[in-house]
């Protein structure tokens, strides 16, 4: 296997904007890849509640709501199965590669009329896939850069962007078609999104990502493949065969489940923590960084219990509780969703220049996680006002809404990019892509414990939901603050 000094020498060093080309690849990839993926997310919870009159499923609107809680937790959960196989087996390329094709496949699915059944393989496959894909992606990025590089920051920006461009697009695109036309035509179109997404990468990936990728770091032998294989079939057939009967039996309901899922959002990454902090082949400084890791963990998890909500609860704030004229024009719910990478389009140039600017002097990466649960806190908080002032049977301007994704996005931008970089640089070398996937966890954990919140929201308690989360967020942000010198001790050196 390749040393990282090899690996980064194969790849073309300069090229796209002072970056590596490997870059160049990747971005595009998960440019459509996000496409994908934002366009059948900004139309799916409408696509679940809308009465079947109306194209839709006629769910009622808090199981949609906790739905797509799982959904998404599920989605990023299965990251751990993608840095698994990534790192036992094949590489992140090959492992990228064959999670964009399941996920097309899961949006042709949806493409086609259907009731739920056809809901829940298109999830399946899309879960599975979006597993494979979005830690490893992320994790070649950091395979193009030696620790030391001053670039490694500003290229996890530039990617960052990437992937934010699509999520703009998606969403006029899709929702548009979706909502105002067809609903299995706007999910065709993510599919052919998804192709896209796939050719550039077969087509760059050779000339510009070099051996990027292309190892696996800690492979398995073939006594150990087959031992593992084994169990992992015998595992799958006995959890099939439980779950038939728990169904059948009506214990597995989907309250149950989704309680479940909740569970294993906790249990699963502090279960992944112990892993490796116990591991033989975690130095002693790596175990250090871990524990380093743990509060940046829960602080990014607390982050994207809300931000997430930006594409339940927001949406479904759009559909019903604001007033959707502009003068003689009419704006789409769908496209309040294209507000969140819209301001990360604006504003992560300026983030990436930032960094660079400051240098050393730029705030440490703890205090970058305190501001930015600051500013998520306040984008909950904002919401309180409009219901306080004007009550809760109104129509309300949609500036707020405008509002309130400006400042998450704030708090994005100096957690999301700062945490992908700091996750490749605290992550022990025998778990590089594990770790990755561990860090979308924080996104995983988040929406399965917001699949059990999301269902006390109602515009009749809006006030207290938006203002307990809110609250706690900022709460938590300033602890981080106040704990960020211990936390730099115990990262030893990574800065």
């Amino acid at each position: 296997m390749a040393t990282k000094e090899e690996i980064v020498q194969s790849v073309p060093q300069k090229g796209f904007f002072g970056h590596p080309k490997g870059l160049l690849s990747l971005f595009f990839t998960e440019f459509w890849e996000r496409f994908s993926y934002y366009g059948m997310r900004a139309i799916l919870i409408y696509y679940m509640y809308y009465e079947v009159t109306a194209g839709g499923l006629g769910m009622d609107r808090t199981t949609a709501n906790s739905i797509m809680a799982i959904y998404g937790s599920l989605v990023y959960m299965s990251g751990i199965i993608g840095g698994w196989i990534a790192d036992r087996l094949f590489g992140t390329t090959k492992t990228v590669f064959y999670g964009g094709v399941l996920i097309m496949f899961g949006h042709i699915v949806l493409s086609f009329p259907g009731g739920t059944t056809p809901l829940f393989i298109s999830m399946a496959l899309i879960i599975v896939g979006t597993g494979l894909l979005k830690p490893n992606v992320s994790s070649v990025v950091g395979d193009l850069y030696l620790e030391t590089d001053p670039r490694r920051d500003s290229g996890f920006s530039i990617f960052y962007m990437g992937i934010n461009m699509g999520a703009f697009i998606a969403p006029l695109i899709v929702g548009t078609i979706g909502l105002e036309y067809n609903f299995h035509l706007g999910f065709g179109i993510a599919a052919i999104g998804m192709a896209i997404g796939l050719i550039v990468f077969l087509i760059t990936k050779k000339k510009y990502l070099g051996l990027a990728g292309s190892y696996a770091p800690n492979p398995m032998g073939r006594e150990e493949r087959k031992k593992v294989f084994t169990r992992i079939g015998v595992g799958v057939l006995l959890l099939l065969i439980i779950g038939y009967f728990l169904i059948e039996q009506g214990i597995m309901t989907f309250d149950a489940f989704t309680m479940t899922v909740s569970i294993l959002g906790i249990v699963i990454p502090t279960l992944y923590f112990i892993v490796m902090y116990r591991s033989e082949k975690t130095t002693v400084d790596e175990k250090s960084r871990l524990l380093a890791y743990i509060p940046l963990f829960v602080s990014a998890m607390m982050f994207w219990a809300i931000q997430e909500q930006g594409s339940s609860i927001l949406a479904v704030y759009a559909d019903e509780r604001v007033d959707l004229t502009i003068g003689s024009f009419e704006i789409s719910p769908a496209w309040f969703q294209s507000l969140n990478p819209l301001f990360i389009i604006g504003f992560a140039p300026v983030f990436a220049w930032l960094w660079v600017k400051l240098g050393d002097r730029q705030p440490s990466t703890p205090k970058k996680f305190a501001y930015g649960l600051l500013f998520g806190g306040l984008s909950f908080i904002v919401m309180i006002i409009p219901a306080y002032v004007n009550g809760t049977e109104s129509l309300v301007s949609p500036w707020w809404l405008v509002l309130s994704f400006f400042l998450v996005v704030l708090g994005e931008l100096l957690l999301s990019p700062v945490g992908l970089s700091t996750t490749t640089k605290l992550a022990p070398t025998a778990f590089a892509a594990q770790t990755m996937s561990l860090w979308f966890m924080t996104s995983a954990s988040a929406q399965a414990i917001n699949a059990q919140v999301v269902k006390f929201y109602s515009p009749e308690n809006e006030i207290l939901y938006f203002g307990v989360i809110g609250a706690v967020a900022i709460g938590i942000g300033f602890l981080l603050f106040f704990l960020t010198p211990l936390i730099q001790r115990y990262m030893r050196g990574v800065n």
